[in-house]
């Protein structure tokens, strides 16, 4: 019996002409523009150093995938959106997945199976781990470092995050969190902003247990992150924005004692919500008389019982939200923080932290970077990084692609126009060439992109 990949169908009654499709093309990718995202990792190193980061234990006489080949495979396969492991076996002879591998796309051996895949996931330790997380900090900041050249930053800004990854099985450490009401993990991301620069780029990909609180790793990240941050722009003030979960006097502290610029959200209580009584009748009043959401801002120092006798500067945010339909709703918000700025500037800096909840949007629906099926937790964290890691080379892409339609693009728009494309790889005797389809509507900024990263024109 045929194979019923390269049997036809036929479309009779389509147009005036029948339509017969067959898949029968050799040597043919639907992702010809991962050669990008090589391009990309070419500059940055990251796959190289991760997998260098990970070591590799085998016995050298019996391996057939490196350990680079094997992080290339998942980090290009997870571009591409194959996210599962299982996947290995739908593009393991893919001529575009073993070109940037480091195969010959023709003739080279096919790429690894899931069960080696398996075990690759599962082989790392904490220690492993570890390092490959320092080695993706260092080498975004490292880059960045190499980007901005002789221009004086002034400030960089950190924010830290925790993301729910609903879990549905027996992995470690998966625990039900009463605040997302469902077992699961919560990892922690963090991502780094140059001046007043509109992206934020991720840096930190931390994978913890479902019932972690919030502060938990933040304080060896953020010891970590500051040091190489001020190693690496000894001129920048470091600020960081962290949401309501971080509002403990251990953080408050730390940020304290490494001399940053903080702003903290913090919820509200009975003695706030009075500092903030007389700023909501205000708004009240305005709102009333203007029919639209009205808002103030003032400010007050306040110490929590568990701060001991440390008084600090606590914006306020009151406002009375008004939307047509629905009955007037107050909305008291408190930032804590050391900055000196008028509250109103205070408030709107804490506020574009918001912008960022973007970037962790991309990484769990164009990413998947909740596909931690694993049983085991450390193979899970790896996932988490190796998909932190692919989102890396998308905001690389992105940045290459200033001036364009895709300069915003979420990771989703990058990949369908510039990654997914039909293609025909044909190796000559001196070359190897990628035919893309004449009329690709994006084939003006493709090639904008691929020169700069490096190409040049034929």
């Amino acid at each position: 019996m045929r194979d019923s990949a390269t049997q036809g169908v036929l479309f009779p009654a389509l147009t005036r002409k029948s339509i017969r499709a067959v898949f029968d093309e050799p040597n043919q990718s639907s992702d010809g523009g991962l050669i990008l995202l090589q391009a990309a990792d070419r500059a940055l190193r990251l796959t190289e150093r991760i997998a260098r980061a990970l070591g590799d234990r085998r016995d050298p006489s019996k391996v057939e995938h490196s350990v680079e080949e094997l992080v290339r495979q998942r980090v290009f396969g997870l571009a591409a959106g194959y996210a599962d492991g299982n996947d290995a076996a739908r593009i393991g002879s893919d001529p575009m997945q073993k070109l940037v591998v480091g195969r010959d796309p023709l003739s080279g051996a096919d790429l690894a199976s899931q069960p080696t895949l398996s075990r690759f996931e599962n082989r790392p330790d904490r220690k492993d781990l570890l390092r490959a997380g320092w080695t993706l900090l260092t080498t975004v900041v490292d880059h960045h470092r190499r980007r901005i050249g002789r221009r004086r930053v002034r400030r960089i800004t950190i924010d830290l995050d925790p993301t729910d990854d609903p879990t549905h099985g027996a992995q470690q450490l998966s625990m039900f969190n009463g605040h997302y009401d469902m077992w699961c993990y919560l990892p922690v991301l963090g991502f780094l902003t140059f001046d007043d620069e509109p992206d934020q780029y991720l840096f930190a990909a931390v994978l913890r247990p479902g019932n972690a609180h919030a502060t938990a790793g933040a304080r060896g990240i953020l010891t970590r992150t500051i040091g190489y941050l001020r190693l690496r722009f000894p001129e920048a003030r470091i600020r960081v924005r962290l949401d309501g979960g971080y509002a403990t006097p251990e953080m408050f502290l730390l940020l304290e004692n490494l001399s940053v610029e903080y702003l903290v959200a913090m919820g509200s209580n009975s003695v706030l919500l009075a500092r903030a009584a007389e700023l909501m009748e205000e708004a009240r009043v305005l709102a009333a008389e203007s029919g639209r959401t009205a808002t103030l801002f003032g400010e007050t120092r306040y110490a929590a019982k568990t701060w001991g006798s440390v008084e600090r500067r606590i914006i306020i945010k009151a406002e009375v939200v008004r939307l047509e339909g629905r009955e007037p709703r107050d909305n008291a918000r408190f930032v804590v923080t050391n900055l000196r700025s008028a509250p109103e500037h205070v408030y709107h800096v804490y506020r574009v932290r918001g912008d960022f909840e973007n970037r962790i949007k991309e990484l769990h629906h164009d990413l998947e970077i909740d596909r931690t099926s694993c049983s085991s937790f450390w193979a899970n964290q790896l996932r988490v990084l190796l998909t932190a890691t692919a989102y890396v080379l998308f905001q690389e892409l992105r940045r290459r692609a200033a001036g364009t339609d895709l300069a915003r693009a979420q990771v989703g728009h990058l990949r369908i126009a510039l990654v997914k494309i039909a293609t025909r790889v044909e190796r000559t005797v001196r070359r190897i060439v990628l035919h893309f389809a004449e009329a690709h509507p994006d084939r003006l900024v493709w090639f904008r992109v691929a020169a700069a990263l490096g190409a040049v024109g034929t």
